[in-house]
């Protein structure tokens, strides 16, 4: 049986993307889920979806920049099933531009999601993993918080602080929290419909061409949850093959 079955798990921006593909993926293999995100006729078909195929999920319309929706989040999926065993920080914004262009408010948007968001969620789940002595965080990083390039600058910030976040739960996990920071590259989602300068927008269109389905990161996904549990995967970089970047 799949160290997977019965664990229960908080999947952000589940509505679509990576997220969806986890969702799909983890109630396969038995998991309990508690999906979130803004758009609830999204997430009422992904649960019925996982239901009809014999899973289990409950949802709730969530939005990361709003501590308290988060904390709900956590607290919804503690009373439907008793236990928090696995959060996956998936939602995430990628508005690239140069920084010449002054998109400020769009930078305010990827720190209120792609690091605020992040925190509130580690915030909403780690006092029931203390309590449990167990628990798996795993945070949606990004190539781009490896590397930066022209237009990515303050993206990368903020997948550079992911990275940096996971890599403080692993220290602090006193042996009781894993934590594994996934990164992609290129992947066919809508996070490249966030984009509003149309010169970065050509660029990464074209580098997209090569993008792989979002089932490959839900696949090391699940790859890190059904480790033993005195196994920490802590990090998984993945690229399209023909991703120079």
């Amino acid at each position: 049986m799949s160290e997977i079955n019965g664990k229960v798990v908080i999947i952000t921006g589940a509505s679509s993307g990576l997220g969806k593909a986890t969702a799909l993926r983890l109630a396969k293999s038995g998991a309990r889920l508690a999906l979130a995100a803004r758009r609830e006729e999204r997430l009422v078909e992904l649960r019925d979806t996982i239901k009809a195929q014999g899973g289990e999920a409950i949802y709730q319309v969530t939005d990361v920049t709003d501590r308290a929706q988060v904390e709900s989040l956590a607290k919804a999926a503690k009373e439907a099933y008793g236990r928090i065993d696995v959060l996956v920080n998936n939602a995430g914004l990628m508005p690239l531009s140069p920084l010449d262009e002054l998109k400020v408010d769009e930078w305010e948007k990827m720190i209120d999601v792609n690091i605020k968001g992040v925190l509130y969620g580690i915030a909403a789940v780690l006092p029931t993993m203390r309590e449990q002595h167990v628990g798996h965080i795993i945070n949606l990083s990004s190539v781009a918080g490896h590397k930066v390039f022209p237009g990515s600058a303050v993206y990368s910030a903020t997948k550079f602080a992911v990275k940096a976040l996971s890599e403080g739960i692993r220290q602090e996990g006193n042996g009781e929290i894993r934590s594994t920071n996934i990164s992609p590259g290129a992947v066919a989602t809508e996070l490249t419909s966030t984009i509003s300068d149309p010169d970065t927008a050509k660029g990464v269109d074209e580098m997209y061409e090569m993008a792989i389905d979002p089932d490959a990161i839900a696949r090391a996904i699940a790859y890190a949850i059904e480790q033993p549990a005195d196994v920490d995967v802590n990090e998984i970089i993945i690229r399209p093959i023909r991703q120079p970047l």
